[in-house]
């Protein structure tokens, strides 16, 4: 394996840019065009947030280096990620965008089970198109980048961080806006511990979610 891409939808906002994302709505961010899911990972989608804890996942299950991970959108959301060999192959991971159908192989796998879902149909995309990310808009995506390049507990910051960031916007106490910086501030103000075990884990996530507050 050479290289994996992780593609992402792009959600409600695909294109928009900063200025525009200042007053968006908790309600528009909950209208995603092709996922249905629940309100936490449905805002994460919006921020791509959701991608950058999913580039994280994909360094630690399967023991990449942070360039060999990369992010496209991809908004039929029907090529859910790609590998890339060092042949030069790619092989691609493809569907209907149904939240069912990986939930059940998570349950039953190494096995596939027989469903009654909806088939995926070409005839009925008979394009697929591919976009690039978007990050300096998008900044979450960026912040976990950067998490991962430091390593230690940034990552488990950014997560508590972004946790309570969300359940703010949710909660219309933030912008959406908002989630990014203070997912920054926090990453930045955080203690940080280079060679972790669980007990620093379990700390960082608490600290975290307290500085979140000091934002406001």
């Amino acid at each position: 394996m050479e290289k994996i891409y992780l593609t992402a939808s792009g959600g409600p906002f695909r294109g928009w840019k900063a200025e525009t994302l200042k007053s968006v709505t908790p309600a528009q961010a909950l209208k995603h065009p092709n996922w249905s899911m629940g309100a936490k990972i449905t805002i994460d989608s919006a921020s791509m947030m959701n991608k950058g804890l999913e580039v994280i996942e994909a360094k630690w299950l399967f023991g990449l280096k942070n360039e060999q991970i990369d992010v496209i959108v991809h908004p039929q959301s029907v090529v859910h990620s790609l590998v890339q060999f060092q042949d030069g192959s790619l092989k691609a991971q493809m569907g209907l965008p149904d939240m069912r159908l990986p939930i059940q192989f998570a349950l039953t796998y190494p096995e596939r089970f027989k469903t009654d879902f909806p088939r995926f149909n070409f005839l009925d995309y008979p394009q697929l198109t591919f976009e690039k990310a978007d990050p300096d808009t998008f900044r979450n995506l960026q912040l976990a980048y950067h998490a991962l390049e430091k390593g230690g507990t940034a990552a488990c910051a950014l997560n508590a961080a972004n946790e309570i960031s969300v359940q703010l916007f949710l909660e219309e106490k933030i912008g959406f806006l908002d989630i990014a910086r203070i997912n920054e501030q926090v990453m930045l103000q955080t203690p940080f511990i280079a060679a972790p075990g669980y007990e620093d884990y379990v700390e960082t996530d608490r600290i975290a979610r307290e500085i979140v507050f000091k934002q406001l």
